[in-house]
């Protein structure tokens, strides 16, 4: 299977809400367990206050469908109340190694 497009999504944190971003994270997981466009998702903690998501897929329309997921719900109901407004960037996966 191969990877062609990805998401990262970038946010902060809010002063105190660190373990409570960690353990939205977590349970992350559990939300994109039936995407079946999502070939890999990775919840990551990028420092100390900062945390994101990235992901991948093998074409725009599973992006797409992700992105209107319930993930992305999840996201929007703690945007300022665990975290800040998250930066979403698209990409182009120009290579990638994937379990088989």
């Amino acid at each position: 299977m191969s990877v062609t497009k990805g998401l990262l999504v970038r946010f902060d944190a809010l002063p105190g809400k660190e373990d409570d971003v960690k353990e939205f994270l977590d349970s992350g997981r559990a939300l994109v367990e039936d995407e079946q466009a999502t070939t890999a998702w990775f919840a990551i903690r990028l420092g100390p206050t900062s945390f994101g998501i990235f992901d991948v897929f093998t074409d725009d329309a599973g992006r797409d469908a992700h992105l209107s997921g319930p993930v992305a719900v999840a996201l929007g109901e703690q945007t300022g109340t665990l975290f800040s407004e998250p930066t979403i960037e698209k990409l182009d996966v120009l290579g990638s190694k994937l379990p088989a």
